[in-house]
């Protein structure tokens, strides 16, 4: 159900303000709205951009610390999973570690200049180990490599493919001597020769792309090669022991993501501030409270001892109002898939209760299989237990759709895709045909089609709810309850005109009923509107005719997907159990195919199930009745991204935003 929601409006003075919003946040049941700019108050001015940039920081370095954590069992640090429970004196005491929060906040950054350093360092000198491996061949040291007043010198490497025909070119040069090293990829050369055929035998090195020593000194390659080892080996000491001062700071992550969340909620109060108004002396706020939490939200006030004055009314119609949704373990589940769409308005009636039922009904008719059904609910509920959020609330719509799916399975006679009970309910989904009108049309579409009339009609019904909550009940009636008659109308004609029902008498009194509800449907389509706009509107209804069977329609899809994943389960089935039953090597196979295939047919057909059950909620379902544009009740102090506040001083009414 929709929480109904009370407006504060409350002065205090403004050294009192933090008081204030400090007591409002133990509540977690007041949402700061927008005050109004009079003539004698203008906007209260706020840190809020210091406080963004310095959380954002803060949680830079989380970021850092959580990734270098350990993540082992019997190794995690304390605080390594979020939404651990803190007691709020713990919370409040978190002020008082800013400075260590800061010190390990200029840890982290040098730690992580340190990785950086080390691992451009890793970097080049990989390279240059590479460059001067092939020097590690010869002994000849650097520096005796260098030209006389007669002679020139050349030492470098050329490639193997090419040393062959410079070989050949070298040897055929009067006046000079090579020494060669071949290392597998390339050759080490070592070229002497008289300065007189130093053109021909520079010629011939370019040609071969000789790569000349760039290296000089009094070493050899191999004392080269060895200290840049031995420099590697102190750059991976280097960055082993930032490394491990990082893991060494994971000890403080539980307080440091405490303090973090503490930041958060200074951060919220300036953001709060800059929504309210002040003279010199005197701050005005403007907050929003479910009715529910308006006795708790008053005592926290009182207890603070402070000179202030409060009052709380009913918002006026015009005002948008957050909204706050509250339903039972079940329904909750399903607040996620209404809010995708969009959060229901704070004077609408909650439509999840009722959606939660359809949207169940035909994940599950989607599904249809004993065996799947049974996956769905082990992973589902396993899921729902586990995890939290919308992964949570995900689970618990598939366990719950599981259900429906595990009973459809069990009237439509399937487990994986096989019959195995001696008795069968519903129709065969493959094959069998059912005469609509005297046209033959597979049993199960002719189902899917009378679900899509249900849920219309219950749809209109919702309308007449919404319009007699929204004290217009002739509306309600005109426009949700005779469309609603109608739906039953054609339901009940639908029955009727399939033969193999044999009630064809519903046939003519489904027929009346639509025919009636459609005539008073025309008649008073245009109750609100003057001379020619009666006509029109009343043709609109009569036009909207197509528009209603279109819908209808669209439940067709519920069919194909069914057939889908009942014929993909048939012969994943068969095929296993010819393996299975075959007493070769192929039973193996029939044993990986049986659990791999449904696996995969479980996923994909869940995942259109999931997208396309969602559609018609909010396409043909919603479209009747449901207004949505609501915004989300954002209590002060809701939005702690890491723990949980218990214990002490938490006087929260366990609201739940939608």
């Amino acid at each position: 159900m929709i929480v109904p929601m009370r407006k504060l409006d409350l002065a205090v003075l403004s050294y009192d303000r933090d008081k204030v919003l400090n007591a409002l946040e133990r509540t977690r049941a007041a949402e700061i709205a927008c005050r109004a700019e009079s003539e004698d108050t203008a906007p209260l001015a706020s840190n809020r951009e210091a406080l963004s940039s310095y959380l954002a920081s803060l949680e830079d370095a989380l970021g850092v610390i959580s990734a270098h954590a350990p993540h082992e069992k019997g190794e995690k640090a304390e605080g390594t999973e979020d939404g651990f429970e803190v007691a709020y004196s713990e919370f409040v005491a978190a002020k008082d570690y800013r400075s260590r929060a800061e010190e390990i906040r200029e840890q982290v950054k040098f730690f992580t200049e340190e990785i950086a350093g080390a691992e451009g360092e890793l970097s080049r000198l990989s390279r240059e180990c590479a460059a001067a491996f092939p020097y590690t061949l010869s002994g000849v040291k650097f520096s005796d490599c260098r030209d006389t007043r007669h002679t020139a010198v050349r030492f470098g490497t050329v490639s193997s493919a090419a040393w062959e025909a410079l070989e050949a070119g070298l040897r055929a040069l009067p006046l000079c001597d090579c020494e060669t090293v071949s290392n597998g990829d390339g050759v080490l050369l070592l070229f002497v020769c008289h300065k007189s055929v130093l053109s021909e035998a520079e010629a011939l090195l370019s040609a071969a792309s000789f790569s000349p020593c760039p290296y000089t000194g009094e070493r050899t390659g191999a004392e080269l090669f060895a200290s840049l080892k031995e420099e590697e080996s102190r750059q991976t000491v280097r960055k082993n022991a930032a490394e491990e001062g990082l893991v060494s700071l994971s000890e403080e992550l539980r307080a440091f993501k405490i303090y973090c969340d503490y930041v958060g909620f200074e951060l919220e109060k300036a953001e709060a501030s800059e929504k309210m108004q002040t003279t010199a002396r005197v701050v005005f706020l403007e907050a929003f409270v479910p009715a529910d939490g308006e006795e708790g939200v008053k005592n926290a006030l009182l207890s603070l001892g402070i000179p202030l004055f409060f009052e709380f009314s009913d918002p006026v119609e015009e005002e948008p109002v957050p909204t706050l949704v509250r339903n039972n373990k079940i329904v909750s589940n399903f607040e996620t898939v209404t809010n995708m769409y969009s959060a229901p308005n704070a004077r609408e009636l909650d439509p999840n209760t009722v959606m939660s039922f359809f949207y169940s009904l035909f994940l599950g008719f989607i599904m249809a299989d004993m065996g799947y059904g049974l996956m769905m609910m082990l992973g589902g509920f396993f899921i729902w237990k586990k995890k939290k959020g919308s992964i949570k609330s995900l689970g618990g719509v598939f366990g719950i759709g599981g259900v429906f799916a595990f009973f459809w399975g069990l009237l439509f006679n399937s487990l994986f895709g096989v019959r195995v009970l001696p008795f069968t309910v519903m129709p065969d989904a493959q094959t069998a045909m059912y005469t609509l009108a005297g046209i033959e049309l597979p049993a199960v579409l002719i189902l899917a089609l009378l679900l899509g009339i249900f849920q219309l009609c219950a749809g209109y019904v919702c309308k007449f709810a919404q319009c007699v909550h929204r004290k217009k009940p002739w509306d309600g009636v005109f426009d949700g309850l005779v469309w609603a008659v109608f739906s039953l109308g054609a339901f009940l004609a639908v029955v009727g005109i399939t033969e193999d029902f044999n009630l064809p008498v519903l046939a003519w009194v489904g027929a009346i009923t639509a025919v009636g509800a459609l005539l008073v449907a025309v008649l008073t389509a245009g109750r609100h509107e003057r001379f020619l706009g009666k006509f029109t509107k009343g043709f609109g209804a009569l036009y909207g005719l197509i528009n209603y069977f279109t819908d209808v329609l669209s439940y067709i899809r519920l069919y194909g997907l069914m057939l889908t994943g009942a014929v993909i389960a048939g012969v994943i089935s068969d095929y296993s159990i010819d393996f299975l039953t075959s007493g070769s090597v192929l039973i193996v196979l029939g044993a990986v195919l049986m659990v791999v295939g449904h696996v995969f047919n479980l996923a994909i057909s869940l995942l259109g199930a999931y997208i396309h059950t969602a559609r018609l909620q909010y396409v043909e379902f919603f479209g009747r009745f449901y207004e949505g544009e609501g915004m989300l009740f954002e209590p002060l102090g809701s939005h702690a991204k890491y723990i949980e506040l218990r214990g002490e001083n938490v006087t929260s009414p366990q609201t739940k935003a939608a």
